[in-house]
């Protein structure tokens, strides 16, 4: 391990003298080029530092301890020592993690896309509250979303609603949000106070580049009309919706958030190309060994992951079997007591397969 960490830091050190070089930045690409790859280096260099700064650390503890008269310098240096220690296999997990396979899509931003299930129209408003939970979980980020594509019920509901995610590591983050999330609570329209249960599947897609997905002219069948609001009252009096039809995998999609039939389009298209490479990547996963096996990350979309109840006031990840009793706070977007145990799950897993080839 610490051989390919030595190279690595060899590589940002070489990375760093050509980023100082008088003339590197008139190459603007270029230059940028070397920025990325510095800046991915970069937090496996600063662990590896960490790292040796530890193992300094105890080899001058130790060296005190075997040549120091002094008695209060040589428990000083035992305390010291001990810490150290203590602090070495968290400083060499932390670098393994640093150097598993970095998932090709981490740093892409993401569209997500929210689906009723079973359960009607409290589905559907458990897949609007999901939307929400996300925006607010999104906005403390300190990230951006943006509507791309819906259907609503008239009264609150979603039948189902696509949004696009823009921020840096937004897939490494939301990529453990997809599968079957289920709620179980009383509906307001319930009169007896009978428990009902609903579900809602979430699907997480990286967004695609146009160089990341050829999409033949000849597949599409482009509709336009004028958007409708509910009830079928016009939201404007011109064509400016858009329908999406790919015939090979009859995909339809319809987008009409926007005013201009253009922007509309343009929609409509990076929410195809996030679907079918979506659909490529999965069959890439599948094929995959190592893919099958780690089902925390992008596992199956079929799969039951959460459970809301609101009766009890707890969500449980199925997954981690984690149970946390602030409903509340979590569907007003505070996830990252769930997201983070996710990540350190899925890193632990990934990390006991390396060390099983």
């Amino acid at each position: 391990m610490f051989e390919n960490v030595e190279s690595i830091v060899l590589k940002y050190d070489e990375l760093m003298r050509r980023m100082a070089e008088p003339d590197a930045a008139a190459d603007g690409n270029g230059y940028m080029a070397l920025m990325k790859e510095q800046a991915n280096l970069a937090p496996i260099v600063e662990a590896y530092k960490a790292y040796r700064a530890n193992e300094d650390a105890i080899a001058e503890s130790l060296q005190i301890i075997d040549e120091e008269q002094d008695q209060e310098m040589k428990e000083l240096a035992r305390e010291e020592l001990a810490e150290a220690k203590d602090r070495q296999p968290e400083l060499i997990k932390a670098l393994r993690v640093l150097l598993l396979p970095k998932d090709e899509n981490d740093d892409r931003n993401v569209i997500m896309e929210i689906r009723a299930g079973a359960g009607g129209e409290e589905a559907a408003l458990f897949s609007y509250d999901l939307y929400r939970m996300y925006t607010h979980f999104i906005e403390n980020k300190g990230w951006k979303s943006e509507l791309m594509e819906y259907e609503d019920t008239g009264i609150g509901g979603m039948k189902n609603i696509s949004f696009m995610v823009r921020g840096k590591g937004a897939y490494s983050v939301l990529k453990y949000e997809s599968g079957v999330h289920r709620v179980q609570r009383v509906p307001e329209t319930e009169s007896g106070g009978r428990i009902h249960t609903s579900t809602a599947t979430v699907a997480v897609m990286p967004e695609a580049e146009e160089v990341d997905i050829d999409i033949d002219e000849k597949d599409i069948r482009i509709d336009v009309m004028r958007a409708s609001g509910n009830g079928g009252q016009c939201v404007n009096t011109t064509d400016s919706a858009v329908r999406l039809t790919h015939y090979p995998t009859g995909i339809v999609i319809y987008s009409q958030t926007e005013k201009s039939q253009l922007q509309n389009k343009n929609k409509a298209f990076a929410l195809l190309r996030s679907k079918l490479y979506d659909i490529e990547l999965q069959k890439k996963q599948e094929a995959e060994s190592r893919e099958r096996r780690s089902q925390i990350g992008t596992g199956d979309r079929s799969e039951k992951i959460r459970t809301y109840n609101f009766p009890q006031g707890r969500v449980t990840d199925h997954r981690i079997h984690l149970t946390l009793y602030r409903i509340d706070d979590i569907m007003n977007g505070d996830l990252d007591e769930i997201i983070e145990p996710l990540t350190e799950a899925d890193q632990a897993q990934k990390l006991s397969e390396t060390e099983k080839e």
